[in-house]
Parts: C-alpha cells; sequence; structure tokens
C-alpha cells in the first residue's frame, strides 16, 4: 500500500475496481483545513479519464508493473502491433492504451508498462519527443518571420500541428509528444 505522498505522474493504482494511470497531480495545502491531492487518472482499460480528489495521507492500492522495449510494427484499425526487441514476441494493442498513438511511426521504440501479477499490458510510454518530416504546410511568405506567429501543418504519420512560418514540405521537425507541440527544426 502507497500514501498519497507517493503518488507521482504515470504511477498506475488500483481505484473503484479498475486499474488507473495517474496522468496530472498536484498537491495543495491550503491555509485553513487539511491538504489534500488533486488528481487526473486515466483507466486502462477503457481510456476514460476522470478527476478524483485524495486527502492527505490517504492509503492507495499501487500496481506492481514491470516496462519492457518495444517496438511498433503497425497499425490496423483501433489496435497497434508491437514487438518486443529483446525475444521478438508480438502484441496487440487497442489506441486506447497510447497517449498520443497519432506521433507514432513505424519502427519507434516504446516501453511498454506490464502489470506484474497477471503479465497483463496496462500503456504505453511513448519517447518525450519524435522527429517527423512535415509532409504539408501552406508556403511561408518571406520577410513574414518577425512575429511568433504558426500555421498548420501535417506531418508524415497524418498528425496535425502548429508550426514556425519558416518550416517548409520535407523539413524535420521535433515534436513533444506529451503537449503535441513543436519543439525545433532538425538539420541535417
Amino acid at each position: 500500500m502507497a500514501s498519497t505522498s507517493d503518488i507521482r505522474k504515470g504511477l498506475c493504482i488500483r481505484f473503484n475496481n479498475d486499474i488507473y494511470k495517474i496522468i496530472e497531480f498536484l498537491h495543495v495545502k491550503p491555509g485553513k483545513g487539511p491538504a489534500f491531492v488533486r488528481t487526473k487518472l486515466r483507466s486502462i482499460t477503457n481510456g476514460k479519464v476522470l478527476d478524483n480528489t485524495f486527502s492527505a495521507g490517504h492509503k492507495i492500492e499501487d500496481v506492481r508493473v514491470e516496462t519492457r522495449n518495444y517496438q511498433f510494427l503497425y497499425p490496423e484499425g483501433d489496435k497497434f502491433h508491437f514487438m518486443n526487441v529483446d525475444d521478438y514476441n508480438q502484441i496487440e494493442l487497442a489506441s486506447s492504451t497510447l497517449d498520443a498513438p497519432e506521433f507514432l511511426k513505424e519502427g519507434d521504440i516504446c516501453k511498454v508498462m506490464f502489470n506484474a501479477e497477471d503479465n497483463m499490458p496496462l500503456s504505453v510510454e511513448m519517447p518525450a519527443s519524435v522527429i517527423l518530416e512535415v509532409t504539408y504546410t501552406e508556403p511561408g511568405i518571406k520577410g513574414n518571420t518577425a512575429t511568433n506567429a504558426s500555421k498548420p501543418a501535417t506531418v508524415e504519420t497524418g498528425a496535425s500541428i502548429q508550426v514556425p512560418l519558416f518550416i517548409e514540405v520535407g523539413d524535420k521537425v521535433k515534436i513533444d509528444t506529451e503537449k503535441g507541440a513543436y519543439m525545433e527544426r532538425i538539420t541535417k
């Protein structure tokens, strides 16, 4: 058993007869009254997000997890196929177990979290950032780079992001997978 002081992003807990992953948390100590922890939880089984507040010192049942490296092979409808890089076993996971499936490119290495008790896959941790090629964007106008303006762009996985005006088709960009935001242009 863990307590609210052990809460961190990515922790898997058993709550309301289901397994949830903590995606956001905030420790709050009001001037009057007891402290509490405000959390945002995502269900591992169905992907629903729920807000919950735990009082300070509340006991929570954490789920022991193991992390293994898997390579993304291909998508098939709502399912994603992965291969273990150590023993080449393949697994199929629903898109709800992925944090940002729109940025997943074939061949990317991800960390898959498994429940240590029953060896069931719980979720997929994406890399912190990915490098993707821009496949479509409107051309930038020369001399229009003094402002912090942005324009929509489509990357090779089909995802849409906002990029600065100087980005052109064929440029490789680094994307923060957590926020889904442009970070920088990659030069060769």
